[in-house]
């Protein structure tokens, strides 16, 4: 039985960088999220596609054992297509073109069986159908939300209505600027804190992750990369791989979270390795722990000790 839910999008994407190129991969929050999540618990999906949806993706998906009780499935539509570039800046996708086909009409329905699943993703879609999720779920323990710059400019309140019934909220250092209009980044997650989350985790790319709550602060850093061949999706597999560990552990201590960011690096580091999940669905328990255990050694140091001498 699954005890995570994660509810967004599963595209088709073409995608080009310095790297390489692309098409018709699979691509979207729901499948970056789930298979992250997958190596830690046994996530659901609720999602839409069309009845073009290649069935190897379909295998790829029953093979990671997520549910898909929840995929919606318009046989005479088109599944949502993305197609973008990026240049040698890996930070910063270029979109080229967006058809959202059936995504368009897309209305969530969480089946019967998952509306008491404790722990919940929202992936990065319209605030109103987040909402419309929300109103669908019997109090799930923990509802992380994740958002992006389209949505705080276009229906930010509606977007401070999610995020006031989540207890966690996920969002690059850019969009939490953008939404608290601020620059300090601490200002800005205290902002947050005071709608009502419990954490807040600020992406910062290349450059690790921040998460801050009412009563602490903890920073991660990137994992190092000599190549990284195409980003799409490294902060959806951050938020399955993050809200997984937590699943599967089910347990909400400050350990935990610390924990679930280290994992939710981890994973993220091995998605951009490669086009579409081409590395990240083709892991074994030893890569991740092995790259878990690299990231603590890398932020480890010994106790200093300083010699002052004594002021006369």
């Amino acid at each position: 039985m699954s005890n995570m839910l994660i509810v967004g999008s599963v595209a088709l994407d073409n995608v080009r960088t310095p790297f390489g190129e692309v098409t018709e991969a699979l691509g979207g929050s729901c499948a970056y999220a789930s298979v992250s999540a997958s190596y830690f618990t046994r996530p659901a999906i609720v999602a839409v596609i069309g009845g073009d949806f290649p069935d190897k993706y379909r295998r790829l998906l029953n093979k990671h054992e997520i549910d898909l009780s929840g995929l919606q499935v318009v046989p005479k539509g088109k599944t949502f297509r993305w197609r973008g570039y990026y240049e040698y800046d890996m930070n910063q996708a270029h979109t080229l073109e967006t058809r959202l086909n059936v995504f368009a009409d897309f209305h969530p329905v969480i089946p019967e069986s998952l509306r008491k699943t404790p722990y919940v993703l929202l992936g990065n879609i319209d605030p109103d159908l987040q909402y419309e999720v929300l109103d669908q779920l019997e109090a799930p323990r923990l509802a992380l939300v994740d958002t992006m710059n389209y949505w705080i400019e276009g229906k930010q309140e509606q977007l401070l209505r999610v995020i006031r019934r989540c207890q966690i909220v996920l969002l690059n250092d850019a969009e939490a600027r953008q939404l608290c209009d601020t620059p300090n980044l601490q200002k800005a997650a205290r902002q947050i804190l005071k709608l009502g989350p419990q954490r807040v985790i600020i992406k910062k790319g290349e450059h690790g992750c921040l998460m801050f709550s009412r009563d602490s602060y903890f920073t991660a850093p990137a994992y190092p990369l000599e190549v990284i061949k195409d980003p799409t999706g490294a902060g959806d597999t951050f938020a399955g791989g993050f809200l997984g560990y937590i699943a599967g552990a089910n347990r909400l201590t400050e350990t935990t979270f610390r924990k679930a960011v280290i994992v939710g690096t981890a994973m993220a580091s091995f998605t951009v390795e490669e086009f579409s999940l081409g590395r990240l669905a083709n892991l074994k328990p030893t890569d991740i722990v092995r790259r878990c255990r690299e990231l603590k050694e890398q932020t480890h140091f010994p106790r200093v000790e300083l010699a002052i001498a004594a002021k006369k």
